[in-house]
């Protein structure tokens, strides 16, 4: 048994096949996903998800890159939704500097109000990360984030930065680029990150694992990521799988 952590069904790439989608997940193992939404369109897709399937929740927060675009009202409606029985994290959030979008100041701004919020109503957050990640980690830790914990979101970076993860309460999230011929930092943070704050995620509809790269991500091809992750850990995939679903449960506060 499988728990796809972040998973987008929320996005436009499932709208004509959302359902089948699905029931290729649970047939393939896949039993239980976290549908994150991460702005007005998407934030109410998630939770719809969530309440037409018993092992599938939801995350709402508002994405870095379109930070410009959060108003006080959007923060005030994540807080509401956060009280939802199937809202399980406040993200994602973080800081995004590939994209030019939003001015890095912004990002920051919005990345703050999230974390408190987050503290406010007592959840995890879900981080996004892209060319940030000294930044991300310093917000963490003047905001205290350690207090909620969280996960970083299809960790893709350095494992000199997992220790100061670890050390604010923080899971270690892997997807299909743990599975990517020509990837070395994935491949080593899978080696070397603590079993018991390992997880495992897609992000479909995007970044999907070899052997699909390069087509569209979902949710039932976690299950290449869980088995590249044992084949580096010289461990079985059944293990892996048992592991990381206990560590999903655990971090997001589901009683199976």
């Amino acid at each position: 048994m499988l728990f796809d952590t972040h998973v987008h069904l929320n996005a436009r790439q499932f709208h004509e096949d959302r359902e089948e989608t699905i029931q290729r997940a649970f047939d393939s193992g896949v039993k239980y996903m976290t549908v994150v939404g991460f702005d007005r369109e998407t934030i109410p897709l998630a939770i719809e998800i969530a309440e037409q399937n018993d092992t599938i929740y939801a995350a709402v927060g508002w994405h870095p890159v379109d930070a410009v675009d959060m108003t006080e009202e959007d923060l005030d409606w994540i807080e509401e939704l956060s009280s939802h029985p199937k809202v399980v994290a406040i993200g994602e959030m973080g800081l995004d500097y590939h994209w030019d979008k939003s001015p890095k100041e912004v990002q920051k701004k919005v990345f703050r109000q999230q974390i408190n919020l987050a503290k406010k109503v007592d959840l995890p957050i879900i981080i996004h990360n892209r060319e940030a990640t000294e930044d991300i980690i310093e917000i963490l830790q003047e905001e205290n984030a350690r207090e909620v914990g969280g996960v970083m979101h299809c960790y893709n970076d350095s494992v000199k930065y997992v220790q100061a993860c670890l050390d604010m309460n923080f899971y270690i999230s892997l997807g299909g680029p743990v599975t990517f011929k020509n990837a070395t930092l994935p491949k080593e943070v899978a080696a070397e990150v603590p079993l018991d704050r390992l997880l495992v995620e897609t992000d479909a509809p995007f970044l999907a694992p070899h052997p699909n790269r390069g087509k569209r991500n979902e949710p039932a091809y976690v299950k290449l990521v869980a088995e590249k992750i044992a084949e580096l850990r010289d461990m079985p995939y059944e293990e892996i799988s048992r592991i990381t679903t206990e560590n999903a449960f655990a971090f997001f506060g589901i009683k199976p």
